[in-house]
């Protein structure tokens, strides 16, 4: 029996970072979903500059609503913690009827087969409790049959939640 590593060669080798680099993250309202622009690494008030009734959340950059998306904010019960003023309308609902209700009583998984990292329940499970990644998910309204919204749910702060973006 020979040994290959006899030659005189590295037993291992170096492999290229191949994982991403992290992805920036940034404040947004949750009322509104305007961005604020900070060099800190946090704004200096935690109210909305723009329309001064939402608080501001730090998310992700590349999932981050712009201003005036539907979004909702979870947390790790699925309840809802924040609606934005688009989604408002979009749900037709109210964000003093949505808050402390269920998902569920809002949104539904579009396909009732949907299962993995594109179920609704798991994905928000996933971003609420601090997982990096973003994942996409196909919702409709739960008083509503046909209408399919598409988003994307990352993790999102403080506390710790999910952010579930309408594209």
């Amino acid at each position: 029996m020979t040994n290959r590593f006899a030659s005189g060669r590295a037993a291992l080798a170096v492999v290229p970072d191949t994982a991403p680099a992290s992805t920036p993250s940034v404040w947004f309202c949750s009322h509104c979903g305007s961005n604020e622009d900070t060099e800190d690494d946090a704004p200096p008030s935690r109210v909305c500059g723009d329309c001064g009734l939402g608080v501001l959340l730090e998310t992700r950059a590349d999932i981050a609503p712009r201003q005036n998306s539907a979004f909702l904010v979870l947390d790790h019960h699925l309840s809802v913690c924040a609606v934005s003023a688009a989604a408002e309308r979009l749900l037709a609902t109210s964000e003093t009827d949505a808050v402390h209700r269920h998902v569920t009583e809002l949104l539904v998984p579009a396909d009732a087969e949907a299962s993995g990292p594109s179920n609704l329940a798991s994905a928000v499970a996933w971003a609420a409790n601090g997982d990096d990644a973003s994942h996409n998910v196909t919702v409709r309204p739960a008083t509503t049959f046909g209408i399919r919204l598409s988003g994307r749910i990352a993790h999102c702060s403080p506390p710790s939640g999910a952010l579930l973006v309408f594209d």
